[in-house]
């Protein structure tokens, strides 16, 4: 009896180890997919890859989250895109990762979705999405003070800000001073986001 159940749980363990293979390759690829894409197509194809993936790994969030990520870039690379049916988009992904994990990287994409959507209509939208965008990095700075990205979403979104309402080069120098540092010293896990440095230290040139 007890040479069945060692057989029975060293399955187990040898079908989740394959299973967890398979994930971490199918992630890698897409990864790397994301890394030299370069036009819509390309990011489309890749936020379908990895909502496949998402479908078929039911308690992964980053699936989910590099879906959204992927659809948000398609909004600033192709001025024909519909921007309200894309930031649907993000906001699915987001709301689908959220359900499996609440943690400062999806805040970070909620900001990019909320700015988006403030973007399409700057003058009639800056009191309630912009107002929401800022919202979410406060909350992510809660969950996790130390991640670059938000300080560079927030540098960014204060860069865009006319200085008569508090924003400027002035005000975001320091912000990307601060995530430049933030990532010199952030711990990348395997497979989690790991963009934005390189843009921080493009930003920051801008504001000298």
């Amino acid at each position: 009896m007890k040479k069945l159940v060692f057989l029975f749980l060293f399955g187990l363990s040898l079908s989740a180890q394959a299973q967890s293979e398979k994930f971490n390759n199918a992630m890698k690829t897409n990864l790397a997919l994301f890394d030299s894409a370069k036009t819509s197509l390309d990011f489309q194809g890749i936020a379908n890859s990895f909502e496949r993936i998402a479908a078929a790994e039911k308690n992964q969030w980053l699936p989910y989250y590099y879906a959204g990520l992927a659809w948000s870039r398609i909004y600033w690379i192709d001025p024909t895109v519909d921007k309200e049916g894309n930031a649907d988009k993000i906001k699915s992904d987001c709301d689908k990762a959220e359900a499996l994990e609440k943690n400062a990287e999806i805040m970070a994409l909620r900001n990019i979705y909320e700015t988006q959507l403030m973007l399409i209509d700057p003058q009639n939208r800056w009191q309630t999405n912009g107002a929401k965008a800022s919202q979410y990095l406060q909350e992510g700075m809660k969950l996790d003070p130390n991640n670059p990205r938000l300080y560079y979403l927030q540098a960014m979104n204060l860069y865009g800000t006319p200085e008569a309402f508090g924003g400027g080069k002035a005000v975001a120098k320091p912000i990307f001073e601060k995530a430049l540092a933030l990532y010199k010293t952030f711990n990348v896990k395997p497979l989690y986001p790991n963009w934005g440095e390189k843009e921080s230290a493009n930003m920051l040139a801008k504001c000298q």
